[in-house]
């Protein structure tokens, strides 16, 4: 079954959709990783922030956020990266990565991108061009780091 892609201003969202990441997010993060915490921090419905989703059939298998750069102190921020667990090993996150950067080229052409990797996945993140800008930390109880990437022109 074909991946379907919809990348969306958080205005734009269907109801369905909105409750399809959250639910995801949730199974993820909160529920999987074991990790209690809240997840909706009100920056889902603000300012420019966007969303991109991919879809096979009704079931949403891949999902991340880009935050407005001008409540990020100047990058755009990728986050709330999850891929649905029977949909990992598929290279599904792979196409997620190229799809956001793609987004963030054109949406805000002329910016930096930061994201907060899990530690042990900065090895995947670097492969597009994202470098180590903090130290290792702990966001709840899980080892992470702030990674950026420099400013890419749209395509």
């Amino acid at each position: 079954m074909p991946l379907i892609w919809i990348h969306k201003h958080h205005t734009d969202l269907t109801l369905h959709e909105l409750y399809a990441l959250l639910a995801l997010r949730s199974r993820v993060f909160v529920v999987e990783q074991n990790c209690p915490y809240l997840d909706v921090d009100g920056q889902d419905l603000s300012a420019d922030t966007c969303h991109l989703l991919a879809y096979q059939g009704d079931t949403l298998v891949a999902y991340l956020r880009l935050l407005d750069p001008s409540t990020q102190g100047g990058d755009v921020v990728i986050g709330r990266v999850v891929i649905a667990p029977e949909a990992r090993g598929t290279g599904l996150g792979h196409e997620l990565m190229e799809r956001a950067l793609l987004a963030c080229a054109e949406r805000w052409p002329g910016l930096p991108v930061y994201l907060s990797a899990q530690a042990h996945l900065q090895g995947y993140y670097g492969r597009y061009g994202f470098t180590p800008s903090t130290e290792v930390y702990l966001e709840d109880d899980i080892p992470h780091i702030g990674m950026r990437r420099a400013a890419q022109a749209a395509r």
